[in-house]
């Protein structure tokens, strides 16, 4: 946790109520300047104090470092769980072969800003319609076996913001099979501006995937990258080029159009479930979010392979000057 005082007092009642028997909870204060750690304590918890913030892969593994369970389960400090998210969650070891497993987001967020609902409810959809046997983890709501945690080297502390996903591949890569479990859901708390949810999208999701997907490790068919998904994205694409060109060729309006129909078509599962869980106009507020989503991640993406393109390039020319340096 890190500035969650606002959320603790909805979070942490439930989750002490819910706690299997014989196991311990554990928070870690990675730098708070607000009342976080006192609130935690004087509702019981355990709190270790981080003097400056380390990041949440940091934060974890710190936690992890004393926890004494034979599995480790990671939430966020602005989830809320309900009676039966853990043990559903729990039970999926009793299959000896599952080694990790994580949950979702539940369909019914808080009632705050579009931005946020649309967020979450599109974080539920996704997890709802993807493998049971997951290529990724998730760390919001997500279980290990702390053997397996601690034999992988546990969250790599320089991966900030999808530092879960980067986990999720070292645990495919080594063989250990991760579950999905879409009943095991908590409730997501956090209230998000369009803003804050685009500069997110890009920095914290886009950019960390392109450095993943450049060390070698490719992008999994499942999630929200299935081909119908990645269609999609390079439609809305098309569709900011054709636009921007528009004004100097008119005719390249229509095509604009074309792309950006089709792409909304690609997503009609998805805007069909937001009409239900909510009402046709959130649904349309919700296609315009979605169109942002795809256009923001791509253009994040394909910013994270030019800067990693550019730095090589310099880090060769430092290299190649400091050749000549040597032969003069």
């Amino acid at each position: 946790m890190r500035d969650a005082a606002r959320y603790l007092p909805r979070t942490l009642p439930p989750l002490l109520a819910a706690l299997p028997a014989a196991s311990e909870l554990i928070l870690c204060d990675d730098g708070s300047e607000d009342a976080s750690a006192e609130l935690a304590t004087a509702l019981g918890c355990r709190v270790l104090r981080g003097s400056a913030p380390a990041g949440a892969a940091a934060a974890r593994n710190r936690a992890a470092a004393v926890a004494r369970g034979r599995i480790l389960v990671f939430l966020d400090a602005d989830v809320r769980v309900r009676p039966e998210t853990l043990p559903r969650l729990l039970e999926t070891f009793d299959d000896p072969t599952a080694e990790a497993a994580f949950g979702s987001y539940d369909d019914d967020p808080p009632p705050t800003s579009v931005v946020s609902v649309y967020k979450n409810l599109a974080h539920h959809f996704v997890h709802q319609r993807s493998s049971r046997h997951a290529s990724t983890f998730w760390s919001g709501c997500g279980a290990i076996r702390s053997a397996v945690f601690v034999a992988r080297g546990g969250f790599d502390a320089t991966v900030f913001g999808i530092e879960d996903v980067e986990l999720g591949y070292r645990l495919r890569e080594h063989g250990h099979p991760i579950r999905l479990v879409p009943t095991a859901q908590v409730t997501h708390l956090k209230e998000w501006t369009l803003v804050g949810w685009l500069i997110s999208d890009v920095r914290d999701r886009a950019l960390p995937w392109a450095r993943l997907v450049r060390s070698g490790r490719g992008l999994p068919r499942d999630l929200n990258f299935r081909a119908a998904d990645r269609v999609a994205s390079l439609l809305v694409l098309a569709a900011a080029g054709l636009a921007v060109l528009a004004p100097w060729l008119p005719i390249l309006a229509a095509p604009a159009v074309l792309a950006v129909a089709l792409a909304l078509v690609l997503d009609r599962e998805l805007l069909a479930f937001f009409a239900r869980r909510r009402s046709p106009r959130f649904a349309a507020a919700a296609a315009a979010l979605q169109l942002l989503h795809r256009l923001a991640g791509l253009t994040g993406f394909a910013a994270g392979f030019l800067l990693q393109h550019e730095q090589r390039g310099e880090h060769q020319r430092d290299r190649r000057q400091q050749l000549d340096e040597d032969v003069q």
